[in-house]
């Protein structure tokens, strides 16, 4: 009986809370959660980053093939736009047509004219001397407009001055196509009819300079001219509008010295490149073609 008593069942035992009755360490566990956790969420993390890595890259690639598919297309156009281009040049060249971009005066282009880069050098001088005639015959003009211009003012007319105007609009572009540029083709082409053009107008050209110079009493007593003739008629009465009418007289003078130099060396070159004789085949060959 005393055996059965030994223990007292009232008696409270000494527990520690804080005593850890499992093998496993509850710190341990958290801990070990924590770190599958991260595991798990880099591994998304990376997958998500290859994801929209490979997403941007597919994107770029598209781009890529896309603008140089476009480059392609452009390139292939302007290959063709070239090759239409050069196709119309060669078709012009053989036709003898000359495509030439206006670039003179600078300040504002109406004519093409570049000496220096088209013609040959031993020719260069010849065609500035050209040149210099031509625009010596617009100086002339122009200077002559002025002079008829204070004529009028002293009562000489409204008629003379409309033709002097009518000298000058139609004389320049007259010249410039009628000789000068016949002139520069056949510099730069070597061209016997060109020549035979400028030789034909050139010689025009010559005659109304020397008749500008004296101004015979033929239209309106020849006062629409700045020639000697009516400058010495003038100077006694309207001692201004003489003055005006000498230079003009002058001018002319410089201009028909000028002409006849030229024409004379252009002729020489003529006769001695071997033109003429060509000129005289082109004149038998066309005067047979139109015969038959």
């Amino acid at each position: 009986m005393a055996g059965r008593y030994d223990s007292d069942p009232f008696q409270e035992e000494d527990v520690n809370p804080f005593a850890v009755s499992s093998p496993i360490s509850p710190t341990s566990s958290l801990l070990e959660t924590f770190l599958v956790v991260d595991a798990v969420v880099g591994d998304l993390l990376r997958h998500l980053d290859h994801c929209v890595r490979s997403d941007v890259s597919l994107g770029s690639q598209r781009d890529l093939k896309k603008k140089e598919r476009e480059l392609q297309a452009r390139e292939a156009e302007l290959n063709k736009r070239e090759k239409e281009l050069k196709r119309k040049e060669e078709a012009a060249a053989q036709a003898g047509v000359v495509i030439d971009e206006k670039n003179w005066p600078p300040f504002f282009p109406i004519i093409h004219h570049d000496i220096a880069n088209e013609i040959p050098i031993h020719l260069q001088r010849l065609q500035y001397l050209a040149f210099a005639s031509f625009l010596g015959l617009t100086a002339c003009l122009f200077w002559n407009i002025i002079a008829v211009t204070t004529a009028w003012i002293k009562g000489e007319g409204v008629k003379i001055w409309l033709l002097a105007i009518i000298y000058f609009i139609s004389g320049v572009p007259g010249a410039y196509v009628l000789w000068y540029r016949p002139l520069y083709r056949a510099m730069r082409t070597e061209s016997a009819l060109n020549f035979g053009w400028f030789f034909l107008f050139y010689l025009l050209h010559i005659a109304f300079i020397i008749y500008s110079a004296v101004a015979p009493p033929i239209f309106f007593k020849g006062k629409s001219l700045t020639g000697i003739l009516p400058a010495v008629d003038l100077i006694s009465s309207k001692a201004l509008v003489g003055i005006f009418y000498f230079v003009g007289f002058g001018l002319f003078c410089l201009e028909s010295l000028l002409s006849v130099w030229v024409i004379q060396q252009v002729y020489m070159y003529f006769r001695g490149s071997g033109k003429a004789a060509e000129m005289k085949r082109e004149a038998a060959r066309g005067a047979m073609r139109a015969a038959i």
